[in-house]
Parts: C-alpha cells; structure tokens; sequence
C-alpha cells in the first residue's frame, strides 16, 4: 500500500520502530519495562510538561487516566510526585534518582538508534527527516468541512428518536 498521501502511518510505524527498540533495550539492561501510554507520559515530562492536567490535555486523555498512568511509573520507581515549586497546591512528576539513571540510559540508546537509522536509510535522508520534523507546524487545523461536496456523513447513521414509544421506565409503572 502506498502511504505517501497518509504521512501519519510511516511517522507512526517510525515512533513505535524507535519506541519498541528504546523499550527492548531497557528491559535487556534490567530497567522496568513502560507501556506505551507510560512511554507518553514519560515523554511529556522528559518535554517539561510534568503537570498531571498538562499532560493529559496534551494526550487528549482525562486526568484519571493520566492519573493511573502516572501511579503505574511511579509504583516503578521510576517517577515521584512533587509539590509545584510554582504552586503548593499541586503537585507535578518528577524523575527519580533511579528513573534519571534510566533516562541517561534510554537517552544512550536513541542516539545509537539515530546512528543506527541513519546506516540503514542514510544519513543525509536521517539529517533531512529530522530537519523537516523540527520545522514549526504551526497550531493542527480542523479540516474544512464546509467545502467538502458529496459522501456521507455520521448524520446519516443517526436513528430517528421515536418519541411516541414509551420508556421503559414508564412501561414498568403502568
């Protein structure tokens, strides 16, 4: 299948090709093994976003899920929750000395992966993905739907509500 008109399937294919062989790796040197939602949130906070609310909102998750999330690292060893030095009343992630040795580790690995992609597609092709992807994408548009013409669309899978049928509720009290 041809995918250049769909770049977010190879972007996709390359994070979990550098995300697979980060978290092999770890697991071979005996660090704790991450899921890929506790990959995403340790990404966002190795990013700066270390505010529970933050990282999920940048996830498109809610809180609780961010929450559980952030309490399975932490059962790890691998993050602690600290107060804000900005805000008393909440409280962020922040590495632990064991997940900062596991970061140094994991940052080790990624360069020898960049070197190792860059050996397999080439490293000019390596230099040129990374500049383009470094280049401001500015805010993600909405697609305009008012320009598209024909096809169908979800109002035309919704089921007409018939009001003239009784609930159940009140079925049951007659």
């Amino acid at each position: 299948m041809d995918h250049s008109a769909y770049p977010i399937v190879p972007l996709l294919q390359g994070y979990e090709w550098f995300d697979e062989a980060l978290q092999r790796s770890l697991k071979n040197r005996g660090w704790p093994t991450l899921t890929r939602p506790e990959s995403m949130v340790m990404h966002h906070v190795i990013l700066g976003i270390v505010r529970p609310a933050e990282i999920a909102r940048s996830l498109g998750l809610t809180r609780q899920a961010v929450h559980a999330t952030i309490g399975q690292i932490i059962d790890k060893g691998v993050f602690e929750l600290q107060p804000d030095p900005q805000d008393r009343r909440i409280r962020v992630v922040a590495l632990t000395e064991m997940g900062a040795a596991m970061r140094a580790d994991a940052r080790r690995i990624v360069a020898w992966l960049a070197e190792q992609l860059g050996e397999r597609i080439g490293r000019k092709r390596l230099a040129n993905l990374v500049e383009a992807l470094s280049q401001d994408w500015g805010v993600a548009p909405d697609f305009p739907w008012e320009t598209l013409e024909g096809g169908l669309g979800p109002e035309d899978f919704r089921k007409p509500t018939d009001r003239a049928r009784p609930s159940k509720a009140r079925e049951a009290s007659s």
